[in-house]
Parts: structure tokens; C-alpha cells; sequence
């Protein structure tokens, strides 16, 4: 029986014995790699721990049909079992290996007492499809024999945490058959620490390495009490493709008395950029290295003391989609790359290049053509939906072809600045929508199909949030793909596309063939997506078409010529102005609930100013509609303005707000989010922007107000965390981003769980 176990002595074939963590601390350390010493209290040494105590059965009886569906009932017993764990005396034989250990530690150290970090290390770890990784406990700095036996002995306890006996059952593991190693290693005090991702999490972007890091230990960054730097790092140059700055406030630090301590970061700090280009540089090969020994994308812990980086800890990211990654894989082989520019909607497709210059040539785009023009316009949707691809000119993460080319599935390539002039008609390429890439020639692919690397949900189980989790949807024609992501109901339905799909303009559908006609427009539209989702709810947003929009559609001659369309006649301040249409928008909403669709709300646009909110509801009630009571009625909250008086707003009499995130962050940082010039300084979380939307947010708490966000900062999950814990009800995200926001929303929601938990347990001891 085994029950101490080096690093020189251990492998990644060692899981049995060591744990996930331990393994592969072994593997690292004997390829070389920069890993602190340690040792490994085995998984036999649990058991043992456990057979002698005799807790085996009495953990078995407690655990005897629990159900982990229900909270309190599953928090008593994972508590019982724990309490047992701590309470039952440690083996002689047992602890007086792990103090011998400790002491051979400290020796070989240098130092009499050393700090150790003491990690649990489960033996179903980081399996390829189950990461048991974060559910059990890590103790920092702990110093002396004692002490060392104690924290032992609460990671035993921590295999039966909630959250463990949760997962392990959802996943069909036998509670006894996971055993639990613990790593006691020499700590390090890190002035900077993080996590590295040979493989972009996000997109699935093998080209790409992610690096988040913060001031002081790791601890902040990995359970998500500060938000870290983060660096997109380009695995062929190892040079920044983006940097990310975060304002962080609490660091955690090693204080005088040797504890673990959250201390505000000093004001210096705050918003210093934690990691230079030769750190980043220096930790991009040790990823590099890491990966290529292991054969597969790893997720990384890191420190760096006193100028050395050190390995903490190294695991399979197991989120990882194979299709995307041989597609990416495939993609490298293609061959000439003619053109690059900002990956916008993930994908791959070939065709031929059709290139638009103006809106009158949208007919030349045929089924399975590569769109090719300087910006895309809502009016040029109809060609959009033909097209195998897209690529453009212009724009940036949030321009008009990335949003819609990733709500229809389609491959698109943004902010290339030369397509229209590089490619010409009728030339054979293939777009590569992940990685921004344009080829010469047809990939030799058996099967190429618009959106294949998209993941929709089609009957798997849908993880539930108290945070209801809704989709973007801009045209009808896409609501059965959207209601089979599993959303909760779209929040945000746009009017745009209705009008923009008759090719005619508003005021000339109602002079030639009268208000009953425009109604139908909208109605049509409006009932394909509330037949989608029924009974799920459907938030329609009236119209907020720019000038620049509606100039092209037949008697659209008369648009005003405007500067800046984005600051000009739009939203609710048109819509009051042309009151004939808004006034048809509210008849169609009126016709489908007299029919029996129960499920639509109604928001309004670029509000400004209370008085908007007053004279919609005044016009509703012309017509027969009472706004608030007939049909849920809210206002979208894009302007600074909305932010800052929303008080007075709601006081107007409204049931939700929803934060237009796209709009509210360019008016806010004065940023064009179109212009590819200015794209990299477009921050949707600055802290102007962010401050507005957490006053939005409490605001409403305060006086009963439901809130949303359907901009696209609900489809990234660093901003969906931050929501999350300000309290708001929904988020609405784009069709290929709601299985990735759904996790995000669900483990956020856990994470806050455990710390008020933990939280409630520290002030009861």
C-alpha cells in the first residue's frame, strides 16, 4: 500500500493513484517544466483512511437515495458527511508519513517550516468528457506538520461537497469508485498569476492561445472573485493579437502572519496591465511546450515569483468541439491565403465571389455565392440569406454582417478593408469564418454546409437557470432555428427586417395600399416567431431603421441625407414622429393577442426621454391597447441618457428594460462600432460602460422592474458573470452563442451559491 507518492515518481498514467492534478504535476515535473516540489498523499491513502475510520457504510446509508434536485435536502447530508470526515481521527501510521513528508519538504527547501499549498486531487479528474476540476477544496499557505495533517484531512471532506455528490450523480459515477489524492506542494508567492488556454475557449480558435492573469496568488483568478487582464495571443508569433485591461480591484496576497488574505489592490495597480509582451511571450512557449507533450489543447494555472514562472497545474480543456477542431485543423492545409480580416461568424464555405457596390446589384447573388462588399446593409438581407459567405470591407465584432451572418449561420469575414478590391467576380475561394481567412480555390471537402460548426441543441438535456436565458432574432425566416436552441423566448425581436424583406418602403405600402396592408407587414412577421416559440415570450422591438437604411427601398427617394445616420432620425424619436406606422406596429400587436398569441411583449427603442415613454402609451391607448396591461410593455435602455434617468423613466409606468449594449457602448466611449479604424478600441466593458449598466440594473431591482441585455455583450461570457451577479432576470444572446451563455449563467449562478454558502459557514465557525 502506497500511501506517499513524489513528483519523480509519478506520470500521467498515474491518475489511480495520484488524482488528475497530481498526475499530471508529475508528468510536467519530470518533462522538465518549471513545477514547485511536492508530494502526493495517494488515493490508497484515502481509502485506507476511510476503511479504517469505517465511514465507508455510514457515508453509503446517508447517501442512500438523495436527491440532488432538491438544495437543502442535498446540503444536510453532503454537510453530515463532512462533518464524519473532520471529526473521525487520522490513522497513526498515516499522519506521521505525511508529517515525515512535510519535513524531507521543508529540508530539501532549505527552510525550516516551508508554506504549502494543499490541493485536493480527485481520481475522475479531467475526464474526457466530465472536468471534475474546482469541486473540491485547495488550502493556501499552510506552514507546519499540524496544520499540513489538518488541510489533508479537510480535502478528504471536500469529495462530498454539494456540488461533487451533484455532479458525480448526474454523471452516473459511483461515489466510492472517485477517490481523492491530495497534492501538498511548496507554495508560491506570486506577484501575478492566472490561467493559460493553448486553444481559445471561446471560438474554438486552435490559432489562438487565451492568458488571463491578476495581481498577487491565482486564487482570484480561478474562482472568479477578480477579473483578470486577457490576452488573445497568436500561436505562430506568440505576439498579442488583443489586450484586454481590467479594472481589478482585490488581489489576493500571503499577509504578515503567513494567511491567505483579500486585500484591495493598491490604486497603481487597479488598471495596470499585468503581463509584458516578453512575460507573455515567455509563458506562451511553456503553453506551447506543455501542449505539444501532451498531444492535446491544456488549461494552464501560473505564477510568477520574484521574475520565475512556475507551472501550477495543467489539465485537457474538455469544452472543446472535435469538428471544430479538425476543421481547424484541415483549414492550415488549404493553401494560398489571399486576403484576412476579423473572423465574424465561424464556418467554412467555398463559391464563387459575387461583388455588390450598390444595393440595385443584389440580384446578381445566386444560392451558394461568396458575398463580397464594403459594409452590408439591412436592405441586402434577401442576398445575405443565398449567400455561403460574406465578407466585407468594413466593420468590426458588431457590425451589421457579423450579427446577421452569425444569426443565420453563415460564414463571414469582416474589417478585411481590401475584399472589394482584391477579389474579383466569379473567382473561386473559400472564407474561413473563424479564423478571418480568405483562400484561393475550393476546399476538397466531401461535404461543406452553412453553419456546420454551429451548436444547436436538438432534444439534449437544457441545464436550467434561475437567469432566463432568451435569443436575438432578426428576421422570422430564422425562428425555428432559434426556438431549437432551447431559449426561454427571444429578447429581442427586430422590426427592421420585416419591412426591409417587402423591398417597399413603409409610408408607400400605406398611400398605395392603405393601413390595413403595413399592419399585415408587421403581423406576418410577428406570428411565425410567436408560433415558433408559443408559449414562450416574444419581445418585439418597434422600428429603428438609420435614413441610410430606408433610402434604398422602393420610395425610400425622400429619406433625408444625413451626416451620421446612428445619431440621426431613428428609433422612438421617428417612431413618434411618423406616428402612421408606429400606430400600425401597435394595431398588429393588438390583432395577433385578439387571436390568441398571449406571448408578445412590446419594447421601444432609443428612449431618451420620459415624455417618449408617455406619448407610446397615449397612442396605444387610442387604439384600444392598454400598454402595461393589455401586453407587457418595456423600453430599450441604449443612451446614457435612458441610463442615467431610467428612475424617472420606470416611474412612467414600465415592466422591463432591456440594454442595448451595441448602441449604448458607442454613444457612451463616442466610438463608430461600424468603423474597422477605431474597431480595437470599441470596449463594451469599460467602465463607463459597465457603471451605467449595473445602475440600469439595481435601479429596476428597486423598484420591481425585470431587466435584460440583447446586445451582443449577452453573447460574451466575461460580461454574462458580471450580470449575473448584479441581479439581472434575463439575458438574450445570438442563436450560436446560447449554449455557451447557458453554461456561463449556470456556473455563475452555482459559484454564487457556494460563496454564500461558504460565506454562512465561515460566520457560524
Amino acid at each position: 500500500m502506497k500511501l506517499i507518492a513524489w513528483l519523480d515518481e509519478l506520470s500521467n498514467r498515474d491518475v489511480d493513484i495520484a488524482g488528475g492534478k497530481g498526475a499530471s504535476l508529475g508528468e510536467m515535473w519530470n518533462a522538465g517544466l518549471p513545477v514547485p516540489p511536492a508530494f502526493i498523499v495517494t488515493a490508497e491513502a484515502y481509502r485506507y483512511f476511510i476503511r479504517e475510520t469505517k465511514l465507508d457504510k455510514k457515508i453509503r446509508e446517508i447517501l442512500k437515495d438523495v436527491d440532488v434536485n432538491n438544495p437543502e435536502e442535498l446540503n444536510k447530508k453532503s454537510e453530515e458527511i463532512r462533518k464524519l470526515i473532520l471529526d473521525a481521527k487520522m490513522p497513526k501510521d498515516l499522519e506521521i508519513i505525511i508529517i515525515e513528508s512535510y519535513n524531507r519538504l521543508c529540508e530539501e527547501s532549505g527552510e525550516e517550516e516551508v508554506f504549502v499549498a494543499v490541493r485536493s486531487s480527485a481520481t475522475a479528474e479531467d475526464l474526457p468528457d466530465a472536468s471534475f476540476a474546482g469541486q473540491q477544496e485547495t488550502y493556501l499557505n499552510i506552514k507546519g506538520a499540524e496544520n499540513v495533517v489538518k488541510a489533508v484531512q479537510k480535502c478528504f471532506a471536500s469529495l462530498f461537497t454539494p456540488r461533487a455528490i451533484f455532479y458525480r450523480e448526474q454523471k452516473g459515477f459511483d461515489h466510492f469508485k472517485v477517490a481523492l489524492a491530495v497534492v501538498v506542494q511548496k507554495m508560491v508567492n506570486s506577484e501575478k498569476a492566472g490561467v493559460l488556454f493553448t486553444v481559445n475557449p471561446i471560438n474554438q480558435n486552435y490559432e489562438e492561445m487565451v492568458i488571463e492573469g491578476a495581481w498577487g496568488l491565482g486564487e482570484g483568478v480561478v474562482s472568479g472573485v477578480v477579473t483578470p487582464d486577457t490576452y488573445i495571443i497568436d500561436k505562430k508569433t506568440l505576439t498579442p493579437k488583443s489586450i484586454s485591461v481590467a479594472r481589478k480591484d482585490v488581489m489576493f496576497i500571503r499577509d504578515e502572519k503567513g494567511e491567505t488574505k483579500k486585500v484591495e489592490t493598491p490604486e497603481d495597480l487597479r488598471e495596470k496591465r499585468v503581463l509584458s509582451d516578453e512575460e507573455l511571450r515567455k509563458l506562451a512557449e511553456m503553453g506551447l511546450t506543455i501542449e505539444k507533450h501532451y498531444g492535446k489543447p491544456m488549461d494552464i494555472e501560473w505564477g510568477i515569483e520574484k521574475g520565475n514562472i512556475f507551472m501550477l497545474q495543467a489539465r485537457p480543456i474538455t469544452t472543446l468541439d472535435k469538428k471544430k477542431g479538425e476543421t481547424s485543423k484541415e483549414s492550415e492545409e488549404l493553401g494560398e491565403i489571399i486576403l484576412k480580416g476579423i473572423g465574424a461568424s465561424p464556418g467554412l464555405a467555398s463559391g464563387k465571389v459575387k461583388i455588390i457596390y450598390d444595393i440595385k446589384e443584389i440580384d446578381k447573388i445566386e444560392e451558394g455565392d461568396i458575398l463580397v462588399t464594403k459594409m452590408t446593409t439591412p436592405d441586402m438581407v434577401p442576398a445575405m440569406k443565398k449567400a455561403s459567405a460574406i465578407v466585407t470591407d468594413d466593420g468590426g465584432l458588431t457590425c451589421h454582417a457579423a450579427i446577421i451572418s452569425r444569426e443565420l449561420g453563415t460564414p463571414c469575414v469582416v474589417g478585411t478593408q481590401r475584399a472589394t478590391e482584391i477579389l474579383k467576380d466569379n473567382m473561386v475561394v473559400t472564407v474561413d469564418g473563424e479564423k478571418g481567412i480568405v483562400y484561393r480555390g475550393e476546399i476538397k471537402k466531401e461535404k461543406i454546409e452553412r453553419g456546420e460548426d454551429i451548436q444547436i441543441s436538438t432534444g439534449a438535456p437544457v441545464i436550467i437557470t434561475a437567469t432566463e436565458i432568451m435569443v436575438n432574432v432578426s428576421m422570422p425566416e430564422v425562428a425555428e432555428r432559434a426556438a431549437a436552441t432551447g431559449a426561454d423566448g427571444v429578447g429581442l425581436l427586430r422590426a427592421e427586417h420585416m419591412i426591409l424583406g417587402t423591398g417597399v418602403h413603409p409610408i408607400k405600402i400605406l398611400k398605395e395600399k392603405g393601413e390595413e396592408a403595413l399592419v399585415e407587414v408587421f403581423a406576418e412577421g410577428i406570428r411565425k416567431v410567436a408560433d415558433a416559440f408559443y408559449p414562450r415570450p416574444v419581445t418585439y422591438r418597434t422600428l429603428d431603421a438609420p435614413t441610410d437604411e430606408f433610402r434604398g427601398l422602393e420610395g425610400g427617394e425622400d429619406e433625408p441625407v444625413e451626416q451620421n445616420p446612428m445619431l440621426g432620425w431613428r428609433g422612438i424619436r421617428r417612431g413618434l414622429d411618423e406616428k402612421e406606422i408606429l400606430k400600425c406596429e401597435l394595431l398588429a400587436i393588438k390583432k395577433l393577442r385578439s387571436e390568441g398569441y398571449k406571448n408578445i411583449r412590446i419594447m421601444i427603442p432609443l428612449v431618451t426621454n420620459p415624455s417618449e415613454v408617455r406619448k407610446v402609451k397615449e397612442l396605444a391607448r387610442e387604439i384600444g391597447l392598454e400598454l402595461g396591461k393589455d401586453v407587457e410593455f418595456g423600453v430599450m435602455v441604449e443612451t446614457p441618457a435612458a441610463a442615467l434617468i431610467i428612475e424617472d423613466i420606470i416611474k412612467e409606468g414600465i415592466d422591463f428594460v432591456s440594454l442595448g449594449t451595441n448602441d449604448l457602448t458607442q454613444y457612451t466611449i463616442a466610438i463608430d462600432r461600424n468603423n474597422e479604424l477605431v474597431a480595437k478600441y470599441y470596449r463594451e466593458n469599460h467602465p463607463a460602460v459597465l457603471k451605467l449598466i449595473e445602475h440600469v440594473i439595481r435601479t429596476c431591482k428597486k423598484y420591481g422592474v425585470k431587466t435584460s441585455i440583447c446586445g451582443q455583450a449577452g453573447s460574451r461570457p466575461s460580461m454574462v458573470e458580471k450580470l449575473v451577479r448584479w441581479g439581472i432576470d434575463s439575458i438574450s444572446a445570438n442563436i450560436d452563442a446560447i449554449d455557451t451563455i447557458r453554461k456561463t449563467v449556470a456556473r455563475t449562478e452555482q459559484r454564487i451559491i457556494l460563496e454564500t454558502i461558504r460565506d454562512k459557514k465561515f460566520k457560524m465557525d
